[in-house]
């Protein structure tokens, strides 16, 4: 039996650009959305400043909004590789998705509805470095 992720008309992987293979970024975040788009907003806003100093990039997996999440996304930050779902596949699923579109040395999982403080990026790497046996903080 096929898995409906096999369906190639199940996601829009369009608004992934194609990486740079001469330059990884450090940090790969991943947030889910499912009709949070507000939330959203506020979490990318903060995600930005706080990886201001990094390379990076920052993946939105949509599990079928309806509020308005992918339009939004795409118009406010087309710089944010989307995932857009055209069902919900919950949220382990969503994030096996985006980690194998990653490229960072250090991967983010992050929930929408979360604020980054400034600085936070700079703490992780940090700690990675100062811990490098370390799998997960």
């Amino acid at each position: 039996m096929n898995s409906s992720l096999d369906n190639p008309n199940h996601i829009s992987r369009h608004d992934i650009p194609k990486s740079n293979i001469n330059h990884s970024p450090k940090i790969s975040v991943i947030i889910i959305n499912y009709n949070v788009k507000e939330y959203l907003e506020q979490a990318l806003i903060s995600i930005k400043k706080a990886l201001a100093d990094f390379s990076s990039e920052i993946f939105v997996v949509d599990n079928a909004s309806v509020d308005g999440s992918v339009p939004h996304i795409r118009q406010r930050f087309p710089e944010i590789k989307l995932i857009s779902l055209n069902e919900n596949i919950g949220f382990g699923r969503a994030n096996n998705m985006a980690l194998k579109e990653t490229t960072g040395e250090y991967v983010v999982l992050i929930n929408p509805d979360t604020v980054v403080e400034e600085g936070t990026s700079s703490e992780l790497v940090q700690f990675y470095g100062d811990h490098p046996d370390a799998g997960a903080v």
